[in-house]
């Protein structure tokens, strides 16, 4: 249902370079870098994730409530991405664990203070 979701920032090479570590082990790979989006997928024709400039060339925000979250294979990927996420400076928004039943979830925000969810089956 989704085809993309960006993120706003405020400074596009340290995003990127956020998200290109991030990503690295999951073979999301860049597939739309220019000078105010990148954007990031598995495959042509997967739902992408990008983060972007603002079009109206004002400061990105975060939005009060806005959370992407990430489907990982399982909950030891949920706890890897959680902890690399946070090396990168991430700020941990909610410790890894088990929610809504069968679900494992971590929670961060990137460096421009979007918040990210990774999840996966119990």
């Amino acid at each position: 249902m989704i085809g993309y979701t960006t993120l706003g920032t405020n400074d596009l090479e340290a995003a990127t370079t956020f998200y290109d570590a991030l990503f690295a082990d999951m073979g999301y790979k860049k597939i739309i870098p220019n000078e105010r989006l990148v954007l990031w997928s598995s495959k042509a024709g997967a739902a992408m994730l990008g983060v972007i400039k603002p079009f109206d060339g004002e400061t990105a925000t975060v939005g009060n409530g806005t959370m992407v979250a990430i489907m990982v294979d399982s909950p030891e990927t949920v706890a890897k991405l959680h902890a690399k996420a946070l090396s990168l400076g991430a700020a941990d928004e909610g410790e890894v664990g088990i929610r809504g039943g069968n679900l494992t979830f971590g929670y961060v925000r990137d460096p421009d203070g979007n918040k990210l969810a990774f999840y996966a089956s119990a």
